[in-house]
């Protein structure tokens, strides 16, 4: 049977893709890429501001004029090498079908479905295809019977299966449990047939006794983890163990906590970087800022300390518990407010980490699934010498628009950094804050 020749297509890209990931062009093998005149005009309003999304209006604003030696609006340009198509800016809208009149009024999300309208027309041999980030604008595409999809080039495909950090394993016998505790290690082989995962986390049980177990890469043995303490603060579970383990690890730079709300994951990341505290030179908490109502940091009176202050609350909120471990006058309380006041603890916008070099520091990111993953790169690509950093989120809580559980920056440095010698992951599953926050995560 011959074989079917490939359809050549055009993706028309709306704002949203450019601004989660500005190399987005370079993304679509060697199909044509369309720009509608309206996000261009989006793009330049964007393009002032420190936040990620400004950066990326500003690096796709370089890209055009780099590569557009000719009228874009009536000339395919090729894009650079040999594995990618053309790039046109799309200025006619006079489709047939006016989406204007269609939804009853006059919007840039229209005039965007009339460029790809109108495109098709012109290039009946081809296929196009509207690429959006946005769910209603691809919502609106169908039903225009245009093809509309999700940028999905940095998205998960299976989030049900993402890696999880440990593995339950129940014998019969209590031999493998007898020998981790007299010997402190086990050969993996004894207890999977599979290939081990690097700092993978083992919970070993049987029907009198139980132990936990990490494969530490550098011995290539399963070996025991002993019950732990970080600055007054106990793991109440398992997991916690696991992750207190992962944040104490000299060997372990890189490590990602996840897990609903409650289950401890600011708070034993925050009394891990206290009880390493002399191994560092700073600790750095930040959070991403999500404005609300969309309005920015600019909008809130007051210095940037006052500005960001309503935003990092809750990491105060857990340094405060931290504190309450201990009397007002003991030496770690007045510890902790001795790091705060010299600024050995610190907490920073993201937005000013970009371009810095950071260098013996423990670096705490809470809610990082509301990162994307360009700006998790950026965070990681910061990193210099004796600097450990630490991802905690939920990813199923997403609080800004164009990101979700697939395609949040978390995630995505879930799903490719597992199995590295320096990296560990652990997924936190039980609440711990309270049995009223237990019940209200179980039934509401």
């Amino acid at each position: 049977m011959p074989k079917q020749k490939k359809v050549k297509k055009i993706f028309v890209l709306d704002t949203s893709v450019l601004l989660y990931d500005s190399d987005a062009v370079k993304n679509f093998e060697k199909h044509d890429i369309a720009i509608p005149i309206t996000v261009l005009e989006e793009i330049d309003s964007f393009k002032k501001g420190n936040t990620v999304t400004n950066l990326h209006a500003r690096e796709f604003i370089r890209f055009l004029d780099k590569i557009s030696d000719a009228n874009m609006i009536q000339d395919w340009i090729p894009l650079n090498g040999k594995h990618h198509g053309n790039i046109r800016v799309v200025g006619d809208e006079a489709s047939i079908t006016d989406a204007n009149k269609v939804f009853g009024s006059t919007k840039n999300d229209h005039r965007i479905l009339n460029s790809a309208l109108k495109l098709r027309e012109d290039e009946p041999a081809k296929k196009v295809v509207l690429v959006t980030k946005d769910i209603n604008l691809r919502l609106k595409a169908r039903a225009l019977s245009l093809d509309a999809e999700d940028y999905e080039t940095t998205r998960i495909k299976d989030i049900d299966h993402l890696y999880k950090g440990k593995t339950d394993l129940t014998f019969d016998e209590n031999d493998f449990i007898n020998t981790l505790y007299k010997k402190g290690y086990l050969e993996h082989s004894k207890l999977e047939k599979s290939k081990p995962v690097k700092n993978h986390y083992y919970i070993l049980k049987n029907h009198s006794s139980s132990a936990l177990g990490y494969y530490n890469p550098r011995s290539e043995q399963v070996e025991l983890i002993k019950q732990m303490n970080a600055y007054g603060i106990i793991p109440r579970n398992a997991e916690q163990t696991f992750a207190m383990h992962a944040m104490m690890n000299p060997d372990i730079l890189l490590t990602t906590i996840t897990g609903s709300a409650g289950t401890g994951k600011t708070l034993i990341a925050l009394a891990c970087a206290l009880e390493q505290r002399r191994q560092y030179r700073q600790i750095y908490l930040a959070r991403p800022i999500v404005p609300l109502s969309n309005r920015d940091l600019g909008y809130l009176p007051g210095d940037v300390k006052s500005k960001i202050d309503p935003y990092m609350q809750p990491l105060w909120d857990n340094l405060s518990i931290i504190k309450d471990q201990f009397s007002e006058t003991s030496k770690q309380a007045k510890k902790i407010d001795e790091l705060v006041q010299t600024e050995k603890l610190s907490i920073v916008p993201l937005a000013y980490i970009r371009g810095r070099s950071l260098n013996n520091v423990i670096f705490i990111i809470d809610e990082a699934q509301n990162l994307t993953p360009h700006e998790i790169k950026t965070i990681i690509t910061r990193a210099g010498e004796n600097t450990k950093i630490i991802f905690t989120g939920d990813i199923f809580q997403i609080d800004t628009p164009y990101l979700d559980a697939q395609s949040n920056g978390l995630s995505y440095l879930v799903d490719r950094m597992n199995n590295n010698d320096v990296y560990a992951h652990i997924n936190l599953e039980k609440g711990e804050r309270s049995e009223l926050a237990n019940l209200a995560t179980k039934f509401l």
